[in-house]
């Protein structure tokens, strides 16, 4: 209630909102890409991040770990976005387009003592119901 009272995004949004960021900066060489994230042009999607395989038959902790690792967080996040916030020549255009695409959608965080539908993530959304749902 307070962080729509201050327009303010939540905590969760905020972090996959940097997480975009970084991965912009990395695909424009203004960041190191010591994780080696691999990028590639989609005529109808844009540019796009390979999201790196997870090994097989490997015990459910490390499948955690994986899942919650910036370099397969930061490609599917990525991999979210309309080829017209992934192209974006400069930080500042990527900043406002990105701030455009995310206004759309709900922030809904979680309150303790409440169930939620699913987490506030962008990622969950978009498995959760087979695409972002807007507001």
């Amino acid at each position: 209630m307070r962080l729509k009272f201050l327009n303010l995004p939540s905590l969760q949004r905020r972090r996959e909102r940097y997480i975009i960021i970084n991965t912009w900066k990395i695909l424009h060489k203004k960041a190191p890409n010591d994780i080696k994230m691999v990028f590639y042009e989609s005529d109808r999607l844009g540019v796009r991040a390979k999201v790196p395989p997870e090994q097989k038959n490997c015990p459910s902790s490390i499948s955690s770990i994986y899942e919650n690792s910036f370099s397969v967080k930061a490609a599917k996040l990525w991999n979210i976005l309309p080829k017209s916030v992934n192209t974006a020549k400069d930080l500042d255009s990527l900043k406002v387009a990105l701030g455009k695409f995310l206004e759309r959608f709900q922030d809904t965080p979680p309150t303790p003592g409440y169930t939620s539908q699913c987490s506030n993530s962008l990622l969950d959304w978009t498995i959760q119901s087979g695409g972002l749902r807007e507001v």
